[in-house]
Protein backbone atom coordinates (compact mmCIF):
# COMPACT_ATOMS: atom_id res chain seq x y z
CA UNK A 1 0.00 0.00 0.00
CA UNK A 2 1.08 3.58 -0.58
CA UNK A 3 0.59 6.96 1.08
CA UNK A 4 0.15 10.35 -0.56
CA UNK A 5 0.69 13.91 0.61
CA UNK A 6 -1.26 17.00 -0.39
CA UNK A 7 0.58 20.31 0.02
CA UNK A 8 -1.65 23.38 0.23
CA UNK A 9 0.52 26.23 -1.09
CA UNK A 10 -1.90 28.78 -2.50
CA UNK A 11 -1.83 31.35 0.30
CA UNK A 12 -0.71 34.88 -0.58
CA UNK A 13 0.14 35.72 3.01
CA UNK A 14 -2.00 38.79 3.76
CA UNK A 15 -0.62 39.00 7.30
CA UNK A 16 2.92 38.93 5.86
CA UNK A 17 2.09 42.28 4.23
CA UNK A 18 3.68 41.16 0.96
CA UNK A 19 3.44 43.34 -2.12
CA UNK A 20 2.30 42.32 -5.60
CA UNK A 21 0.62 39.08 -4.53
CA UNK A 22 3.92 37.42 -3.62
CA UNK A 23 3.45 34.02 -1.97
CA UNK A 24 4.87 33.53 1.50
CA UNK A 25 5.87 30.00 0.47
CA UNK A 26 8.48 31.55 -1.85
CA UNK A 27 10.12 33.74 0.78
CA UNK A 28 13.61 32.51 1.64
CA UNK A 29 14.84 30.89 4.82
CA UNK A 30 18.49 29.95 4.92
CA UNK A 31 18.86 30.81 1.25
CA UNK A 32 16.04 28.52 0.06
CA UNK A 33 12.32 29.11 -0.44
CA UNK A 34 10.03 28.15 2.44
CA UNK A 35 8.37 25.56 0.20
CA UNK A 36 11.75 23.99 -0.63
CA UNK A 37 12.20 22.97 3.01
CA UNK A 38 8.65 21.58 3.11
CA UNK A 39 9.07 19.53 -0.05
CA UNK A 40 12.52 18.27 0.97
CA UNK A 41 11.01 16.74 4.12
CA UNK A 42 8.33 14.87 2.17
CA UNK A 43 10.91 13.77 -0.41
CA UNK A 44 12.98 12.23 2.38
CA UNK A 45 10.04 10.64 4.22
CA UNK A 46 10.13 6.95 3.27
CA UNK A 47 6.40 6.48 3.97
CA UNK A 48 5.32 8.96 1.28
CA UNK A 49 5.06 7.76 -2.31
CA UNK A 50 3.54 10.74 -4.11
CA UNK A 51 3.09 14.46 -3.50
CA UNK A 52 0.31 16.64 -4.95
CA UNK A 53 0.65 20.43 -4.72
CA UNK A 54 -2.07 23.06 -5.06
CA UNK A 55 -0.70 26.56 -5.64
CA UNK A 56 -1.44 29.87 -7.33
CA UNK A 57 -1.61 29.52 -11.09
CA UNK A 58 1.23 32.02 -11.46
CA UNK A 59 3.49 29.88 -9.28
CA UNK A 60 3.08 26.59 -11.13
CA UNK A 61 6.06 27.26 -13.42
CA UNK A 62 8.21 28.29 -10.45
CA UNK A 63 7.40 25.06 -8.63
CA UNK A 64 7.97 22.96 -11.74
CA UNK A 65 11.44 24.51 -11.96
CA UNK A 66 12.00 23.85 -8.26
CA UNK A 67 10.99 20.22 -8.77
CA UNK A 68 13.54 19.78 -11.57
CA UNK A 69 16.30 21.81 -9.92
CA UNK A 70 16.24 19.94 -6.61
CA UNK A 71 15.24 16.52 -7.90
CA UNK A 72 11.93 16.20 -6.08
CA UNK A 73 10.95 12.90 -7.65
CA UNK A 74 7.81 12.32 -5.58
CA UNK A 75 5.96 15.37 -6.89
CA UNK A 76 3.28 13.92 -9.13
CA UNK A 77 1.17 16.99 -9.90
CA UNK A 78 1.27 20.76 -9.39
CA UNK A 79 -2.19 22.20 -9.97
CA UNK A 80 -4.05 25.50 -9.42
CA UNK A 81 -5.49 25.97 -5.96
CA UNK A 82 -8.94 27.30 -5.12
CA UNK A 83 -10.38 30.36 -3.48
CA UNK A 84 -9.97 28.94 0.03
CA UNK A 85 -7.49 26.46 1.46
CA UNK A 86 -10.19 23.80 1.60
CA UNK A 87 -10.91 24.32 -2.11
CA UNK A 88 -7.21 23.81 -2.87
CA UNK A 89 -7.15 20.55 -0.92
CA UNK A 90 -10.32 19.41 -2.70
CA UNK A 91 -8.73 20.07 -6.10
CA UNK A 92 -5.95 17.65 -5.18
CA UNK A 93 -8.41 15.11 -3.79
CA UNK A 94 -10.41 15.29 -7.01
CA UNK A 95 -7.23 14.56 -8.97
CA UNK A 96 -6.34 11.67 -6.66
CA UNK A 97 -9.84 10.23 -7.08
CA UNK A 98 -9.47 10.28 -10.85
CA UNK A 99 -6.12 8.53 -10.54
CA UNK A 100 -7.66 5.88 -8.28
CA UNK A 101 -10.43 5.33 -10.82
CA UNK A 102 -7.93 4.84 -13.64
CA UNK A 103 -5.44 2.64 -11.77
CA UNK A 104 -7.67 0.87 -9.27
CA UNK A 105 -5.09 1.60 -6.55
CA UNK A 106 -6.24 3.33 -3.38
CA UNK A 107 -3.54 4.88 -1.17
CA UNK A 108 -3.61 3.65 2.39
CA UNK A 109 -3.32 7.14 3.87
CA UNK A 110 -3.38 10.74 2.67
CA UNK A 111 -1.62 13.52 4.57
CA UNK A 112 -2.55 17.19 4.15
CA UNK A 113 0.14 19.75 4.97
CA UNK A 114 0.43 23.52 4.86
CA UNK A 115 3.21 24.55 2.50
CA UNK A 116 4.09 27.38 4.89
CA UNK A 117 5.21 24.89 7.58
CA UNK A 118 8.80 24.27 6.47
CA UNK A 119 10.22 22.40 9.46
CA UNK A 120 8.21 19.22 9.70
CA UNK A 121 10.77 16.40 9.85
CA UNK A 122 10.81 13.23 7.69
CA UNK A 123 10.62 10.98 10.74
CA UNK A 124 7.56 12.85 11.99
CA UNK A 125 5.89 12.42 8.62
CA UNK A 126 6.58 8.69 8.74
CA UNK A 127 5.11 8.46 12.25
CA UNK A 128 1.94 10.29 11.20
CA UNK A 129 1.51 7.97 8.20
CA UNK A 130 1.87 4.94 10.48
CA UNK A 131 -0.61 6.27 13.06
CA UNK A 132 -3.08 7.38 10.36
CA UNK A 133 -3.00 3.90 8.88
CA UNK A 134 -3.39 2.24 12.28
CA UNK A 135 -6.08 4.51 13.76
CA UNK A 136 -7.76 6.01 10.68
CA UNK A 137 -6.73 9.57 11.55
CA UNK A 138 -3.79 11.32 13.19
CA UNK A 139 -3.15 15.01 13.83
CA UNK A 140 0.06 16.59 15.19
CA UNK A 141 -0.24 19.14 17.96
CA UNK A 142 1.67 20.96 20.69
CA UNK A 143 0.74 22.02 24.20
CA UNK A 144 0.00 25.76 24.45
CA UNK A 145 2.58 27.76 26.37
CA UNK A 146 0.19 30.58 27.27
CA UNK A 147 -3.00 30.71 29.29
CA UNK A 148 -6.04 30.73 26.99
CA UNK A 149 -9.24 32.62 27.82
CA UNK A 150 -12.66 32.91 26.23
CA UNK A 151 -13.88 36.35 25.24
CA UNK A 152 -16.96 37.40 27.21
CA UNK A 153 -20.27 38.43 25.66
CA UNK A 154 -18.89 41.95 25.92
CA UNK A 155 -15.83 41.68 23.63
CA UNK A 156 -13.93 44.23 25.72
CA UNK A 157 -13.64 41.77 28.60
CA UNK A 158 -12.30 38.28 29.23
CA UNK A 159 -14.65 35.45 30.03
CA UNK A 160 -13.75 32.00 31.31
CA UNK A 161 -10.15 30.82 31.65
CA UNK A 162 -9.70 27.46 29.90
CA UNK A 163 -7.88 24.51 31.43
CA UNK A 164 -4.58 24.59 29.55
CA UNK A 165 -3.86 20.94 30.37
CA UNK A 166 -6.85 19.98 28.19
CA UNK A 167 -5.86 22.12 25.19
CA UNK A 168 -3.61 21.49 22.21
CA UNK A 169 -2.51 23.69 19.30
CA UNK A 170 -3.18 21.79 16.10
CA UNK A 171 -0.62 21.55 13.29
CA UNK A 172 -0.13 19.73 10.01
CA UNK A 173 0.43 17.32 8.31
CA UNK A 174 -2.89 15.82 9.27
CA UNK A 175 -3.21 12.21 8.17
CA UNK A 176 -6.29 10.14 7.40
CA UNK A 177 -7.29 6.85 5.88
CA UNK A 178 -7.76 7.79 2.23
CA UNK A 179 -11.49 6.94 2.03
CA UNK A 180 -12.30 8.97 5.14
CA UNK A 181 -10.57 12.12 3.91
CA UNK A 182 -12.01 11.83 0.40
CA UNK A 183 -15.57 11.31 1.62
CA UNK A 184 -15.33 14.10 4.22
CA UNK A 185 -14.29 16.58 1.53
CA UNK A 186 -16.98 15.37 -0.87
CA UNK A 187 -19.66 15.81 1.82
CA UNK A 188 -18.33 19.28 2.62
CA UNK A 189 -18.39 20.18 -1.06
CA UNK A 190 -22.00 19.13 -1.40
CA UNK A 191 -23.07 21.03 1.71
CA UNK A 192 -20.81 24.02 1.01
CA UNK A 193 -19.41 23.54 4.49
CA UNK A 194 -16.03 25.10 5.32
CA UNK A 195 -13.76 24.35 8.27
CA UNK A 196 -10.41 25.64 9.42
CA UNK A 197 -8.69 22.28 8.99
CA UNK A 198 -9.27 18.80 7.58
CA UNK A 199 -9.70 17.22 11.00
CA UNK A 200 -12.75 19.42 11.61
CA UNK A 201 -14.38 18.03 8.46
CA UNK A 202 -13.69 14.46 9.56
CA UNK A 203 -15.09 15.28 13.01
CA UNK A 204 -18.26 16.65 11.42
CA UNK A 205 -18.97 13.92 8.89
CA UNK A 206 -17.40 10.94 10.68
CA UNK A 207 -18.03 11.64 14.39
CA UNK A 208 -17.36 8.00 15.23
CA UNK A 209 -13.77 8.32 13.94
CA UNK A 210 -11.29 8.94 16.74
CA UNK A 211 -8.35 11.16 15.83
CA UNK A 212 -5.02 10.08 17.26
CA UNK A 213 -2.91 12.83 18.82
CA UNK A 214 0.74 13.04 17.76
CA UNK A 215 2.56 15.50 19.98
CA UNK A 216 5.39 17.36 18.25
CA UNK A 217 7.94 19.95 19.29
CA UNK A 218 7.59 23.68 18.78
CA UNK A 219 9.74 23.73 15.62
CA UNK A 220 6.84 23.01 13.26
CA UNK A 221 5.76 26.65 12.97
CA UNK A 222 3.62 28.15 10.22
CA UNK A 223 5.03 31.19 8.45
CA UNK A 224 2.25 33.73 8.97
CA UNK A 225 3.64 37.13 10.00
CA UNK A 226 6.92 38.97 9.23
CA UNK A 227 8.27 38.08 12.68
CA UNK A 228 8.03 34.40 11.77
CA UNK A 229 10.86 34.71 9.24
CA UNK A 230 13.33 35.69 11.96
CA UNK A 231 12.08 32.86 14.17
CA UNK A 232 12.34 30.44 11.25
CA UNK A 233 15.99 31.34 10.66
CA UNK A 234 16.75 30.52 14.30
CA UNK A 235 14.84 27.22 14.14
CA UNK A 236 16.64 26.24 10.94
CA UNK A 237 20.03 26.95 12.50
CA UNK A 238 19.10 24.82 15.52
CA UNK A 239 17.88 21.92 13.37
CA UNK A 240 21.03 22.03 11.25
CA UNK A 241 23.20 22.07 14.37
CA UNK A 242 21.37 19.06 15.79
CA UNK A 243 21.87 17.14 12.53
CA UNK A 244 25.59 17.86 12.59
CA UNK A 245 25.86 16.67 16.19
CA UNK A 246 23.84 13.51 15.67
CA UNK A 247 25.75 10.22 15.09
CA UNK A 248 24.42 10.02 11.53
CA UNK A 249 25.54 13.58 10.83
CA UNK A 250 29.12 13.16 11.96
CA UNK A 251 31.72 13.01 9.22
Amino acid sequence: MSSYAIIAASGVGKRMKLQGGLSKQLLEIGGYPVLYHTLAAFEQATAIDAVFIATKSGNIGILENMKDRYGFTKIQSIIPGGKERQDSVYNCIDLIEKQIASTGKLPEAILVHDGARPFIQPGEINDIVFLSTKHGACVPATKPKDTIKYIADNPDYFGETLDRSRLLQVQTPQGFAANILIQAHKHARLEQCYATDDAALVEKFFPEQNIRIYETGYHNIKITTPEDIHLAEAILAKLQSERELSPAGKS
